[in-house]
């Protein structure tokens, strides 16, 4: 086959483009190349121009050497001033089309410089640099809880010296930032970094700087149509780039949807805790719906700001009983022990401390965490009733979505034989699991109408329960239909008379704020809960194991019981007093409730917990102490 003849022009311009390409640094680097040819060209002229041609000119003296008029040339193409004083028509000539060309190479620097700094800016903004942070806090993956997540990492990293939060996902990195900082505007000692790139991918994993991460979370992506997918895919990206990645540090991960656990734990090659988000809130829904103000209690504990839970060692409390060391401590609450990586909550109280054994305790910080002289309660105080027998309940459920069945499932384990749960929804639902202690009715009509609603005679129901239908319909409108129904339901109770117990799932807390007007006993805003559980577990692995304790029926679990079932109203008693009366029940006393007509009812709606042991406390009727025990 005959090559095909190329020409020099050609050759020329292929190479150009090639060489064009390279960047910045190759551009300056043909402009100093041409620069300099320039000058030995004009510089050369001159100086043959002197020495052939006009000798006598005034020009520079006829000894000089042409180094020097290479000089001059340099300085008339880098200074047009300078060809101002020069004598002699043919030197200024050339001095001329050297200054003409000095304009031309000194504008083209301008130029490349400016386009060099403005491609910087663009890369810059294009969030695409290697993060250089160590110990910090490494974010995949975006979704509206990055917002709850950022704030109490925020909080949580007061007590420690500047830190910082990365932030990676398929996002514009100046538009992260203006997000997060609208909806956080303090994060105090706490550096955000934000950057864009696919959570998917280890190459931009990397990016992220996850070796040097003291905790990682992954978020499932608000805007894909298997977000549980992406989630697991990153988990691969993450656990596969380097040997052992999350050997030593904290590695939690959102999952939408149970069903996908097992696959996700075997990406995650056992590193990875996984909060199955839906789950977690159909677990609280019903526990919440049987006792009013429940889910301000968990907020209370899952967030960072006010009092959590930690996890201590106490060496001089070894050999001690487990309520000798609640009593030692003056400022946090003893609920439980960590024997052999098992979790105890609420063990018996003659339990003892074995060494080497960690303590589970609810304090405002761990820097607040002591042990202090015993408490001292005070049995004239103490009244215990013994607590009625359960007797069958009757639940109204409005609207449905493929949690149900968790909620169903978990309801049916608190709840007496004989029960029953109206379930009112227009969707379709898959089939209803079978329960021995509840019986369920379906009824297939839509809960947003208000004719529906008045023929279920609700104010026979004890419980009534508004879950969205956010496998229907998008978030916003999910919503809408929920605060729809709470409206219509606070209509009810003004014409009818009746006091209902609502407990209600929001996806948005902006929507629980003005959802608060219908005066409903609970908000259970599901984003924001589980938000605060990956902060908590991102700061501290053993917090997983404690939440699938606390969070099902079995074992101990948080109630709110009246009161007067512990201590006699309207004495003072202390704190310490209303746990030794819990101890008598085979509780665990960690704080207490004001009843609603309280005029200490604040933003906690009257909950405090971990209370100082020597606190003076006078209750009243309505109020509750809030209690670890078993059902």
């Amino acid at each position: 086959m005959q090559r095909e003849k190329v020409s020099l022009r050609a050759r020329w311009s292929y190479w150009f483009d090639g060489w064009m390409s390279r960047g910045t640094g190759a551009i300056m680097g043909l402009l100093a190349i041409t620069t300099a040819l320039f000058v030995v060209v004009l510089g050369g002229i001159a100086w043959l121009v002197k020495l052939l041609i006009d000798p006598n000119s005034a020009a520079p003296d006829a000894g000089q050497t042409p180094w020097e008029y290479l000089w001059i040339t340099l300085m008339r193409t880098l200074d047009a001033s300078s060809v101002a004083g020069d004598d002699g028509w043919w030197f200024r000539l050339l001095m001329l089309l050297a200054t003409i060309g000095g304009l031309v190479i000194v504008a083209s620097l301008i130029g490349i410089i400016a386009g060099a700094f403005n491609a910087k800016v663009a890369q810059l903004r294009l969030g695409r640099s290697k993060v250089l942070e160590r110990e910090h806090t490494l974010i995949l993956g975006w979704n509206n809880k990055i917002f709850t997540i950022v704030r109490e990492l925020a909080v949580a990293n007061e007590s420690r010296g500047r830190t910082a939060i990365v932030i990676l996902a398929n996002q514009d990195k100046v538009e992260m930032e203006e997000a997060i900082h609208a909806a956080v505007p303090q994060l105090g000692n706490t550096k955000l970094v934000c950057r864009t790139g696919d959570p998917k991918l280890a190459r931009d994993i990397e990016i992220g700087n996850p070796q040097f991460a003291r905790s990682i979370i992954l978020l499932a992506p608000s805007e894909v149509d298997e977000p549980d997918n992406e989630v697991i895919k990153s988990a691969l990206a993450l656990t596969n780039q380097t040997e052992c990645l999350a050997c030593n540090k904290n590695i939690v991960a959102e999952l939408l949807n149970e069903a996908n656990l097992s696959v996700a734990q075997l990406a995650g090659q056992n590193t990875i805790d996984w909060i199955t988000g839906q789950d977690f809130i159909d677990r609280i829904i019903a526990q919440s719906c049987r006792q009013s103000g429940l889910s301000v209690v968990y907020r209370e504990l899952l967030a960072f700001e006010g009092h959590e839970f930690y996890f201590t060692n106490q060496p001089s409390l070894v050999g001690k009983t487990f309520f000798e060391a609640q009593l030692a401590f003056a400022t946090s609450t003893l609920v439980g022990i960590v024997s052999e990586g098992v979790v105890l909550v609420n063990p018996p109280a003659t339990t003892v401390i074995n060494e080497g054994e960690d303590l589970i305790v609810i304090a405002e910080d761990d820097s607040t965490i002591s042990i202090a002289d015993p408490a001292v309660f005070d049995d004239t105080g103490i009244n215990i009733q013994k607590r009625a027998p359960l007797t069958p309940e009757h639940v109204a459920i409005l609207g449905g979505n493929r949690g149900l069945n968790r909620i169903l499932s978990e309801l049916n384990d608190y709840v007496a034989a004989g029960s029953s749960v109206r379930l009112v929804t227009d969707v379709k639902i898959p089939d209803l699991p079978s329960l021995n202690n509840l019986a369920i009715e379906m009824i297939s009509l839509d809960p947003t109408q208000h004719s529906t609603l008045e023929q279920l005679g609700l104010d026979s129901t004890e419980h009534i329960i508004v879950i969205p239908d956010k496998d229907t319909y998008p978030p916003a409108k999910a919503d809408d239909r929920t605060l729809v129904i709470l409206l219509m339901l606070r209509d009810l109770e003004l014409k009818q008379g009746v006091q209902l117990a609502i407990v209600s799932e929001m996806l948005d807390d902006a929507n629980r704020e003005l959802a608060e007007i219908t005066e409903a006993d609970d908000f259970i805003v599901s984003d924001q809960l589980v938000a605060l559980a990956l902060a908590q577990v991102s700061e501290d692995q053993q917090i997983k194991r404690l939440y699938d304790v606390l969070f099902t029926a079995e074992g101990s679990e948080i109630y709110l019981r009246p009161a007067e079932n512990y201590v006699k109203l309207g004495v003072e008693v202390s704190f310490a007093t209303t746990l030794e009366a819990a101890r008598r029940c085979e509780e665990t006393a960690i704080g207490y409730r004001l009843g609603k007509y309280s005029n200490q009812a604040d933003k906690h709606y009257g909950v405090q917990i971990n209370p100082p042991k020597a606190e003076p406390l006078v209750f009243q009727p309505g109020d509750s102490i809030i209690v670890l025990a078993e059902d």
